[in-house]
């Protein structure tokens, strides 16, 4: 029971993100009645939170997405309006791959896949 339960990143602008990860990865929001904060919940796995920051701090919490396809989801995000990072990369043969990519607020996000 060490696995990822919940986690939050900031974004100056909540409606842009919520619009980007809805269309992106398919999370789903909910308006908990704090219009500094939005949660959301994901296909498969854990949930969380944005909350409303002025100003994004730099990245010194790394969070991973397990998506399907590396590549198609880095052209998808600069077709939202994100930006790559990192290209899909090999860890290992054992591990897989990771990409990064930055959403349209600039808040980075990995993203991981088997192959």
């Amino acid at each position: 029971m060490h696995g990822l339960c919940h986690f939050e990143f900031p974004s100056p602008d909540l409606k842009k993100s919520q619009e980007f990860y809805a269309k992106l990865l398919g999370w789903k929001f909910e308006d908990i009645g704090d219009p500094n904060y939005v949660a959301f919940s994901t296909p498969e796995g854990p949930g969380g939170g944005i909350e409303k920051a002025d100003v994004v701090p730099g990245s010194n919490i790394k969070v991973y997405i397990e998506v399907e396809d590396i590549p198609s989801t880095l052209v998808k995000a600069e077709e939202l309006g994100g930006k790559m990072i990192k290209e899909k990369t090999l860890i290992s043969e054992e591990h897989g791959f990771w990409g990064m990519l930055a959403d349209p607020c600039g808040v980075q996000i990995g993203i991981w896949a088997r192959k």
